[in-house]
């Protein structure tokens, strides 16, 4: 009979919402994050005694979330980068764990013709994201983004797959093209972070995300998807990887001759299901693996 064993594992805080205002002038600033953190190390005892003198509780962790926000978040990479280094050096049987963050953004809601000091409204465009995983001496950060809706209204089209019995679909020089752009971005290990303006890094990879989907004629979404990873990859040497999940938002040229009228490729019924999902990574050649740092992410992202 074969033993029983405690495997991996991993506990914490999950979903910590925190909102930081800064108000050291009149003109204030918001950061507004959720934020999950989940330790790994020496937690046998736990398990399988009952011993919670290595237990971090969860309720700390949630607190320091909290304090850690005080001195504020600067972005979602960062501030993972500071909790990560503060519960590895603070408890000895801490050796790793993995934090995670979205970041949702705010604009000022323009009042007679400028940004107002203190009222925002939630811009809905993509939600931020940010992963750190500590295993031992390693270190890997993935940052990256969801939801963000983009859409060409012609050069698309879908000819030449394959067809059977069962094949219904006709084929097509010109369509609309739209995805909703889930991707995640690992920088390279050993990557000099202090030196990194994320914030920037972020405005300057979504650019780029955006530029390619506009580029090229698609023959496929899955085309369009690897440009947009290689762009990045081009343009970005501090990126190894990017991860993409791109749902194939159909829309579907609805017949209007039933009403005595005609539709050169105008009027559409966009479905929501079932919808085709695209999913790759996009990598250099040399890069170098790392499971671990992808590890807890569902799918490809």
């Amino acid at each position: 009979m074969s033993n029983i064993i405690l495997g991996p594992n991993q506990y914490g805080k999950a979903e910590v919402r925190v909102v930081k205002i800064t108000r050291d002038t009149r003109r204030h600033e918001i950061e507004d994050l959720n934020v999950t953190s989940q330790l790994r190390g020496d937690f046998e005892a736990a398990h399988l005694e009952g011993d919670n003198s290595h237990v971090v509780a969860t309720d700390t962790q949630k607190n320091t979330i909290f304090a850690f926000a005080r001195d504020g978040v600067g972005s979602p990479e960062a501030f993972l980068m500071r909790l990560g280094e503060h519960f590895t050096s603070s408890f000895d049987w801490v050796t790793g764990g993995r934090w995670e963050a979205e970041s949702y953004s705010w604009d000022r809601i323009q009042a007679h013709g400028s940004g107002h000091h203190h009222s925002f409204v939630r811009n809905g465009q993509e939600v931020r994201t940010a992963v750190l995983v500590r295993d031992g001496a390693g270190t890997h950060l993935i940052a990256g983004l969801k939801d963000l809706t983009v859409l060409k209204t012609t050069q698309s089209g879908f000819v030449g797959y394959d067809k059977d019995k069962y094949t219904t679909l006709p084929e097509t020089t010109d369509r609309i093209l739209a995805t909703e752009v889930s991707a995640r971005w690992r920088f390279k290990a050993g990557t000099d972070f202090s030196t990194l303006d994320f914030n920037k890094s972020y405005a300057d990879i979504k650019a780029l995300l955006l530029e390619a989907f506009t580029e090229k004629y698609s023959h496929a979404l899955q085309q369009t998807l690897f440009d947009m990873g290689r762009k990045v990859l081009e343009a970005r040497g501090e990126i190894d990887e990017i991860r993409f999940s791109m749902p194939n938002k159909h829309h579907f040229l609805v017949d209007l001759s039933p009403f005595g009228l005609d539709n050169p490729n105008e009027v559409f019924f966009a479905a929501d299901r079932p919808y085709g999902l695209i999913e790759a990574t996009v990598q250099r050649d040399d890069a170098v693996p790392a499971e671990t740092a992808w590890s807890g992410i569902a799918g490809f992202c």
